[in-house]
């Protein structure tokens, strides 16, 4: 299992996009968590969607992300 999440909404382009950079990083698919019916992660991510969280750092990387960005963040 991986430790990586993306947390997104339903019906999200961008949230496409983000899987796309992903996978053209090569990086291990993420959980996805979608937020749309959690008030709490509504009110955490709602404008910030699509996020991609390490749940071993805690750290987590907002859109827009390139393909660099990704693997300097998972490097760290």
């Amino acid at each position: 299992m991986t430790d990586l999440l993306l947390y997104q909404r339903d019906d999200c382009h961008l949230c496409d996009a983000a899987l796309a950079v992903l996978a053209a990083a090569r990086v291990p698919e993420p959980v996805s968590v979608f937020i749309d019916d959690d008030a709490a992660l509504e009110a955490r991510y709602g404008l910030r969607v699509p996020v991609l969280r390490d749940a071993r750092t805690q750290a987590e990387l907002d859109w827009p992300f390139t393909i660099e960005a990704v693997r300097a963040f998972l490097a760290r």
